[in-house]
């Protein structure tokens, strides 16, 4: 995921701020919010094949980053918890 530099992090201080505020409740809020993302930066561009790429290779970079930062050590501590499926395999 890129992390971008500190004083371009400024220019998203109140977006950052509203989601604090009111963060989206359920899936089809989150991905609303994603969508208006989505939807100004398509604005602020134009519709062609390499934003619509970019905006593509950003969802994907976004979710590796999710499942790199959130779900594996969540499935890592479940697999201690509860043992891990594929053990045999690996021995």
């Amino acid at each position: 995921m890129p992390y971008i530099k500190e004083e371009d992090r400024t220019r998203f201080m109140y977006t950052e701020d509203a989601l604090k505020d009111h963060p989206p409740r359920t899936a089809g809020e989150l991905q609303y919010v994603i969508a208006l993302a989505i939807h100004e930066f398509l604005m602020e561009n134009q519709l062609n094949y390499q934003y619509c790429n970019d905006v593509m290779g950003a969802l994907t970079g976004a979710n590796m980053e999710f499942y790199r930062r959130f779900v594996a050590p969540y499935e890592d501590t479940k697999i201690r918890e509860n043992g891990d499926v594929y053990y045999e395999v690996y021995e």
